[in-house]
């Protein structure tokens, strides 16, 4: 798998590929995506160069966090869209293209453009074995 740091996103953090600057702060950069599903489509990400969310310092976690409902506040009053879909994807077989940690913002319209989602739902077995080892599996559990 290729290094976060060698990513269209590490080079556009760089400055060395222009974006459509939505946001940004000293640890989160927000930018149309180039390639939008839907108008208004956009990215929100950490300057921190990590392919997984799981690797994210807690500091990059939460400026997402604290950022990401502000930006879709203000991507629905600009677009007038009610409805959208907050999309995130890690690793190659969850459909993760760009190995640096991102987060999709599609809005939604009544012509149904935006994300399409196939939901194949299964059954839950053994649910509180599985939830004690999650549990456990925590760090600092």
């Amino acid at each position: 798998m290729p290094e976060p740091q060698g990513t269209i996103f590490a080079r556009i953090l760089a400055g060395e590929i222009p974006c459509h600057k939505i946001y940004e702060d000293d640890r989160v950069l927000s930018f149309l995506d180039v390639g939008p599903l839907s108008r208004g489509h956009l990215l929100v990400i950490p300057r921190e160069c990590k392919a997984f969310l799981h690797e994210l310092s807690d500091e990059s976690a939460a400026a997402i966090g604290r950022v990401l409902p502000r930006i879709c506040s203000a991507l629905l009053e600009a677009t007038g869209a009610e409805h959208y879909n907050v999309l995130q994807n890690n690793g190659s077989l969850a459909n993760q293209e760009v190995m640096h940690v991102h987060f999709h913002v599609i809005p939604r319209y009544a012509d149904g453009s935006g994300l399409e989602l196939a939901w194949r739902s299964g059954s839950l077995e053994q649910g509180e074995a599985l939830a004690r080892r999650i549990r456990e599996s925590m760090p600092g559990s």
